[in-house]
């Protein structure tokens, strides 16, 4: 996995074990906006001989949408408004413009979500243990699929340019670092 160049802030988990219902509604729109980035990532030229995999993603993500979805219908939570991510729109708003640079860029952002979503699923997943073994497990369960996710989106964009992809990775790892600092009064997944 990535070696993040700023941890998660201290009070993250603190505030998330403290809001779970909004947490899960959170997740629940993140799992539905990661199954659109997938397909929406289908337009690019250089993704044409990717669409299969694309397409696997999406539906992946979809199912865990659904999975959220029944979560919060056994746990009567009624599924509402999502918030915006600082954090996401803050890595989103960097995707430079051109063909080769957008891409690149669209799919190095796609593997730093993916891997945070592998990373703080990890730690709900130990931290929910004792607390409420369902969702430790639920989060337990998503790990080695936000893993494969990231891996999957950062060798489509090293597939492109190798050299560039790495370069840009590292420019991104510092824009996460700067962004995971922000403060986000949210209880939120990202």
């Amino acid at each position: 996995m990535l070696l993040w160049r700023e941890p998660i802030p201290d009070g993250w988990l603190e505030k998330v074990l403290g809001n779970l219902p909004a947490v899960l509604v959170d997740h629940a729109h993140l799992e539905r906006k990661a199954a659109t980035t997938a397909i929406n990532l289908e337009k690019y030229r250089a993704l044409y001989d990717r669409v299969h995999e694309l397409n696997a993603i999406a539906i992946e993500e979809l199912q865990h949408f659904e999975l959220v979805l029944k979560l919060l219908s056994r746990r009567g939570i009624p599924f509402g408004q999502p918030f915006r991510s600082p954090w996401i729109s803050g890595m989103m708003s960097s995707v430079r413009q051109g063909r080769k640079e957008s891409v690149i860029d669209h799919l190095i952002v796609c593997a730093l979500v993916e891997g945070r979503s592998c990373e703080k699923f990890q730690i709900l997943s130990k931290a929910l243990a004792s607390r409420d073994p369902e969702l430790s497990e639920f989060y337990g369960s998503l790990v080695e699929s936000e893993g494969n996710h990231y891996a999957a989106y950062l060798i489509m964009a090293r597939h492109i340019d190798e050299a560039e992809t790495d370069r840009r990775l590292d420019w991104y790892l510092d824009l996460d670092a700067r962004w995971i600092r922000e403060p986000n009064p949210e209880p939120m997944l990202h």
